[in-house]
C-alpha cells in the first residue's frame, strides 16, 4: 500500500528557471510570490492546511524538487491546485544521488480545485522533480496547496 513519502528530512527547493540549479543553501526559495516565505513559502506545500499554499512568482515554467534521506519508490503524485493557477503540462524527474535527472513520466493535470492523482511508474529515487508548463495563469504563477509524493520506503 502506498503512502506519502515527505517527511522531516526531505528536503526542498522551489524556482522557475529551467536552467537554475538549486545552490548549498535548499532553504533559499526563488520563486515565492513578493518573496513573502512566511505566507507563501514552500513548506505549505506540505503542511496539510487548507489555508496555506505555495504561489510561485511569474515564470515560463514553474519546479519543485525534494531530496529524500533514503531511496523510495514512487508510484504516484498528488497535486491540489487553486484553480486559474495550475498547469496543463508537469514533468516528473527522478535520480539516484549524484546523477543526472531522467524523465519518469508527463502527466496533465486540469485547471480546478480538487486534488488529483497521476500515476508514476514505480521507479527508485533519491531525489524528484516536478515540473509544471503551459500555466493557465497569464503571468505564469502556480498555486500548490498540497503536493504529496506516494510510494514505498525501499
Amino acid at each position: 500500500m502506498a503512502h506519502s513519502l515527505v517527511c522531516a528530512d526531505t528536503v526542498s527547493s522551489v524556482g522557475f528557471s529551467p536552467s537554475a540549479r538549486p545552490d548549498s543553501d535548499v532553504s533559499r526559495v526563488s520563486s515565492v510570490l513578493n518573496r513573502n516565505t512566511r505566507q507563501f513559502g514552500k513548506k505549505h506545500l506540505f503542511d496539510q492546511d487548507e489555508e496555506t499554499c505555495w504561489n510561485s512568482d511569474q515564470g515560463p515554467s514553474q519546479w519543485v524538487i525534494l531530496e529524500f534521506p533514503q531511496r523510495i519508490c514512487v508510484s504516484q503524485l498528488q497535486i491540489q491546485f487553486q484553480g486559474g493557477f495550475s498547469s496543463r503540462l508537469g514533468h516528473l524527474e527522478g535520480s539516484q544521488r549524484n546523477e543526472a535527472l531522467n524523465k519518469i513520466v508527463d502527466f496533465y493535470p486540469e485547471d480546478n480545485n480538487s486534488i488529483q492523482t497521476f500515476p508514476v511508474p514505480a521507479t527508485e529515487v533519491d531525489q524528484l522533480k516536478i515540473t509544471f508548463e503551459d500555466l493557465t495563469d497569464f503571468f505564469g504563477r502556480v498555486i500548490i496547496y498540497h503536493l504529496k509524493v506516494l510510494g514505498e520506503k525501499v
